[in-house]
């Protein structure tokens, strides 16, 4: 044994036999950053775009970004473009909750260890390995790590717990419990705890994958018993034969958002659930999955949630328990690194997708204390468009801003260190999301679902005027918001100008052609699709303010340039 791994014991949290070689990436969303297809690296910022991952033993120290990464790699297993297996540096759900359901349900094995910080070092140096339930080899066995198995002993279930994982309330219930436990187990929880509602994010229909477990859970009798909310899926359900979707594509989608409307699930297809009635309240236990929805949540309206893996975010509204871990606890809650913006007077809606990215970028690990943004009055959008930027940044499940979020005070007093954002690395952020072709092809917004407010700004902006020749304006929003936008006479003035608003589905979803076919240059005011968008749908995506997106939607062009706020 290599003398420096002696004491290097790490976790076989998914136990299994994999051999392959060692592709070291640093964290990364499966979702959107990864093809299911191919396995190969799609995300066009991160270092390792064009890698495959396929057949390798994938070392990261977790991931981050999106809930969805779970379905994407069930959807690589049943491809066979999985890779051979995961090693985690730290704590890690959404991969590992994939690889959970592809074991439990479909018998697909993709082993998952997380290793200390000394032997992951080690290992990363390595060029290839072999995956035992009780070890790692590599380089001809010059390095071993023992693996141990995750602890089983420290979880407390109730009477009800275990009613469902003996199968007195039915097999699908005992199924979801039994995730439920494969992922508190890794987690290394003691309890589990009750939630009063529940939001899907599996219902996006990224491949046969999502369908497939959907369905054989409603086979097997599963029923919600928390009121569930569902996020935009993947086709404007009574629209999508009228747009030109292709059969093999749109019924899918629509069986897999049917499924779950069938298990009891409110056919509210938005993500933005925050936005419907009702929301959930301050310190509400609540089992939400989707990255922005669930940091809007927690930051926002101080509801507690962990940022819940796809499959995960089903199991837990049919059985109304989630592991007691993460958001849910204070110590899950706490801010461990400060990060002072230096904002400029001025600045207007389009700086927070900017401020959520980088701070996400700062703290791709940790939850984030944002300070020198006291004295702003930043809208519910404003908001949104903070939370949502940071999650495609960050693995953290939430964050604070001094002096606007419930528990910043709270939460926020004891970070263990501090960074600066300063005004050149505002601009240099701006810069490289806004680079890009003038000649605009389409102006997308609606990244997460765009409000009746935003709605209404653009509207007003347009003020009738037509768009200009060949440039396509969509607005993807809830249906909740599409009906208000009715009513009030939002949506006629959108249509004069010739604006598209389309429901159900959102920019991180759509596909052709809803998406314009000729489409070669995108702009938007989401820092999320801005990220997201250029490995989705192949086009250059820039971020830019609405003033830019409204002189790009009236002409047809909207130069590269920095806010005014930002001079």
């Amino acid at each position: 044994m290599n003398s420096a791994l002696r004491h290097e014991e790490g976790i076989a949290v998914v136990p299994g036999i994999a051999a392959g070689p060692i592709v070291v990436v640093e964290a990364l969303s499966f979702w959107g950053g990864v093809d299911p297809a191919t396995g190969t690296v799609i995300d066009v910022h991160h270092p390792s775009h064009g890698a495959s991952l396929a057949g390798a033993v994938v070392l990261m120290p977790t991931s981050r970004g999106s809930c969805s990464g779970s379905g994407v790699l069930l959807e690589l297993a049943f491809s066979g473009k999985a890779p051979a297996a995961l090693i985690f540096r730290g704590p890690e759900d959404t991969l590992t909750l994939g690889a959970i359901v592809a074991s439990e349900m479909f018998g697909l094995g993709i082993p998952v260890a997380r290793l200390p910080e000394k032997a992951f070092a080690v290992l990363s140096c390595a060029g290839e390995a072999n995956i035992l339930p009780d070890g790692i080899s590599a380089d001809d066995g010059k390095i071993r790590i023992p693996l141990c198995a995750a602890a089983h002993d420290n979880l407390r279930l109730s009477p009800g717990d275990h009613r469902m994982l003996d199968g007195d309330d039915g097999v699908a219930a005992q199924l979801a419990m039994r995730i439920i436990l494969g992922m508190a187990y890794q987690q290394g929880v003691k309890a589990l705890v009750d939630v009063t509602r529940a939001h899907i994010d599996g219902c996006i229909y990224a491949g046969p994958a999502n369908l497939v477990f959907a369905e054989k859970m409603e086979e097997l009798g599963a029923r919600v018993r928390v009121p569930t909310t569902m996020n935009a899926i993947s086709v404007d359900y009574a629209n999508w034969r009228r747009q030109g979707v292709a059969p093999e594509f749109g019924e899918p989608a629509a069986r897999l958002a049917d499924a779950y409307v069938r298990m009891g699930c409110q056919a509210s297809f938005t993500c933005a659930p925050y936005s419907l009635p009702d929301p959930p309240g301050f310190g509400e236990m609540i089992g939400w999955s989707e990255s922005n929805a669930v940091i809007f949540a927690n930051s926002v309206l101080g509801a507690r949630t962990a940022k819940h893996p796809d499959f995960l975010d089903l199991c837990i509204a049919v059985a109304g328990r989630a592991p007691l871990a993460g958001a849910f606890l204070d110590e899950g809650r706490r801010a461990r690194r400060a990060v002072a913006v230096d904002l400029p007077e001025g600045a207007d809606s389009s700086a927070w997708p900017l401020i959520g990215y980088l701070v996400g970028l700062a703290s791709p690990d940790r939850i984030p204390l944002i300070k020198g943004l006291a004295r702003t009055s930043p809208t519910p959008d404003d908001l949104k468009a903070l939370c949502a930027a940071f999650g495609t940044t960050s693995a953290a499940a939430m964050l604070h801003v001094e002096g606007v979020t419930p528990e910043a005070e709270k939460m926020g007093c004891h970070t263990e260190d501090g960074v600066v954002i300063t005004r050149e690395a505002l601009a240099q952020g701006w810069r490289a999301l806004n680079g890009g072709p003038a000649s605009v092809d389409l102006v997308a917004i609606g990244s997460p679902h765009a409000s009746l407010d935003e709605c209404k700004a653009i509207a007003t902006r347009l003020d009738g005027r037509p768009l200009a020749r060949n440039i396509s304006v969509i607005i993807t929003a809830g249906r909740e918001v599409v009906t208000a936008a009715d009513a009030d006479g939002t949506m006629a003035k959108l249509r004069e100008s010739g604006v598209i608003v389309i429901r159900d589905l959102c920019w991180c979803s759509i596909t052709r052609p809803v998406f314009p076919e000729w489409t070669r240059v995108v702009l938007t005011t989401s820092g999320k699709y801005a990220h997201y968008g250029p490995g989705l749908s192949g086009c250059a995506v820039r971020l830019g303010t609405i003033e830019d997106c409204i002189e790009a939607a009236l002409t047809g062009s909207a130069p590269a340039r920095l806010p005014g706020w930002l001079w």
